[in-house]
């Protein structure tokens, strides 16, 4: 494929899924651990890594209790070495995937980070700096809606490490960081937030166990009291936080993004990052539409060729999406690939059963790649 389609590792797109299986007890491979599904069964990890342009490069399969944090490492240093790649990419992921350990080992094998940093994790004066209206610009669309507002700064920020030894070290590192406002999330994060608060009034009315409270737990505080209303260790008391809900609903709609790209714009840098939803696509694809589970298979090596097969036909998909110009979607073209059916007439000569305007375009590219 590299030959054919030459890979272009100038920013590479990196997230982590599982898979679950439907058995009762876990083994070496199928650990329980925490699952995209929510569910209790055992589960797989598969970190997946795609090109600039989508196109699916390295895959990583790992036990599911293992910590998804350093798989980003491994499967970008085997890329790099199975396919003698030395340029310099710019490594993009989730906050998820932001640790001081992946952002150093980027930094040490001469490659660039663009990762999203959850603003309610950040310290107070750099949360000051978001809510700050200072040094915002609007960027609207054609008919002048505001489609987000973004503003951007670079400095030297401290990251935590431990070393060899054990001892736990700060080195500080020049980054640029984005700051994005989006209505429309905020909208959507204020009804959550509302949605929640309700939620924690009505099991605090209800005089509801710890456990039921679940996400709204955020929204109260849990306070020992006996029948005077003082500190006790009988009774517990459930309040509403208002200090943590006006502070979820201040930071409702901001994203953080940091890089040690320092030349990339602000809109360049949010942009690019944008592109990551595409990973997210691709888990999607392998989950539903090219059938990745239920798995039946039980084995180590058996699995590991299960999910490469499905890695393969994601790959495939995604080089015909693109040599396609994105006219159509992974989905729309699987789905007319499985109906595609003809008849032999005679020799060499067959009549379509299925056929339509994708597989029409498909035919095209072949003529032009094959000199059919």
């Amino acid at each position: 494929i590299n030959r054919k389609y030459p890979f272009d590792t100038s920013h590479t797109y990196f997230d982590c899924t599982n898979f679950y299986f439907e058995i009762d007890r876990e083994d070496d491979f199928r650990r329980k651990g925490p699952s995209k599904e929510n569910r209790k069964d055992p589960i797989v990890g598969m970190g997946l890594l795609l090109d600039a342009h989508q196109i699916p490069i390295g895959m990583k399969l790992y036990p599911g209790n293992e910590s998804e944090k350093p798989v980003i490492r491994k499967v970008i240093d085997d890329l790099k070495s199975r396919n003698s790649i030395s340029g310099k990419t710019i490594q993009v992921a989730d906050k998820g995937l932001n640790c001081s350990e992946n952002i150093l080992h980027a930094v040490k094998s001469g490659d660039g980070y663009l990762f999203s940093k959850s603003v309610k994790q950040l310290p107070e004066t750099e949360q000051v700096w978001v809510l700050l209206e200072n040094d915002y610009r609007d960027v609207k669309n054609e008919k002048g809606d505001l489609l987000y507002r973004i503003k951007e700064c670079v400095d030297d920020f401290p990251y935590k490490y431990t070393d060899g030894q054990g001892r736990e070290k700060i080195v500080r590192l020049q980054e640029k960081r984005v700051a994005v406002y989006n209505p429309q999330l905020a909208k959507k994060q204020k009804n959550e937030i509302s949605r929640q608060i309700e939620k924690a009034k009505i099991l605090r009315a209800g005089q509801a166990k710890r456990s039921e409270y679940g996400d709204s737990a955020k929204f109260v505080t849990f306070q020992a009291v006996d029948e005077e209303g003082k500190e006790s260790k009988a009774k517990v008391k459930v309040l509403m936080n208002e200090k943590a809900i006006e502070k979820a609903q201040a930071l409702a709609g901001y994203n953080l993004f940091v890089t040690s790209e320092i030349h990339m714009s602000g809109s360049e840098v949010y942009h690019t990052y944008h592109n990551l939803w595409r990973i997210e696509e691709s888990f999607k694809v392998t989950k539903s539409e090219l059938e990745a589970r239920p798995v039946y298979v039980w084995t180590k090596e058996h699995i590991e060729a299960h999910f490469l097969t499905c890695f393969v036909a994601l790959t495939i998909a995604r080089i015909l999406e693109n040599k396609l110009e994105h006219k159509y979607s992974v989905g729309t073209i699987l789905e007319s690939l499985s109906k595609a059916e003809c008849s032999l007439v005679q020799q060499n000569y067959y009549l379509f059963d299925y056929y339509d305007e994708l597989l029409k375009d498909i035919g095209l590219i072949l003529e032009n790649v094959f000199g059919l």
